[in-house]
């Protein structure tokens, strides 16, 4: 018996874009139901089930950060969000309003299939209690505590292990600096960001083939930390440190 074909929700105002994502998703095997305004998107999550949504912020009738933390409220389907805004700040507010993750405008529809693919994975691993993550030659064994690169088991310090165990669960995802801060520091440290670049460093030194060229634990510049999919691993595109 064959899977279900996962069902994603577009939410722009512009018809084009949502004629352009739903031939992109459609011929990956995607359903897609459309919604063009914040309130046709929270009805169209709460009357049928979705497996992810995909939400555009300069909607008509409220801002699209609206939308996600009022989906947020009530389910934790994956939201990837849309916008031509790109400030940093305008980033890390959306990813702690509840967004998952979010793509710049213009994108590749290339990119926002990895990236809902991603956030799939993801979803599927917390409700199935998958307890591993492997990413390129690191392999993360969250049940067994342990972590193993090229099949050789890492001597991690426990603030070391707590921060590669916190981007684990968010595989493929950006974390925030200030969900890094709170989840292995505690909340009085959320703006003490030296502390991630030191314990970062660290574990780079650990887990990265070329620590100054870093190919599983990668930089969102201004806003946080995320592993790399395995492939991207793989193949190894350098990122800013």
């Amino acid at each position: 018996m064959s899977e279900p074909s996962p069902v994603v929700l577009v939410v722009d105002d512009e018809i084009q874009i949502r004629r352009f994502l739903r031939t992109g998703f459609e011929l990956n095997g995607f359903v897609v139901h459309e919604a063009a305004t914040g309130a046709e998107a929270i009805r169209a999550a709460t009357l049928r089930p979705i497996d992810v949504a995909i939400v555009d912020l300069g909607l008509p009738d409220m801002d699209g950060s609206e939308v996600v933390e009022r989906i947020r409220s009530w389910s934790n389907v994956p939201i990837i969000v849309l916008s031509v805004r790109s400030s940093e700040a305008q980033k890390v507010q959306l990813l702690e309003a509840g967004a998952d993750d979010y793509i710049v405008k213009p994108f590749g529809m290339a990119e926002l299939l990895a990236r809902v693919r991603v956030s799939l994975r993801r979803q599927s691993r917390a409700a199935s209690g998958e307890p591993t993550v492997v990413v390129g030659p690191l392999i993360i064994d969250l049940a067994a505590r342990a972590v193993m690169l090229n099949g050789q088991r890492l001597t991690l310090t426990p603030k070391e292990y707590r921060l590669l165990q916190v981007l684990a669960q968010h595989a493929g995802n950006v974390v925030t600096h200030q969900h890094l801060l709170k989840e292995v520091w505690g909340s009085i440290h959320v703006h003490d960001t030296h502390y991630l670049r030191i314990f970062v460093r660290k574990l780079r030194q650990k887990i990265e083939p070329t620590p100054d060229m870093p190919r599983i634990l990668l930089t969102e510049l201004g806003v946080g930390y995320r592993l790399a999919q395995s492939a991207d691993a793989d193949n190894g595109v350098p990122v800013s440190p």
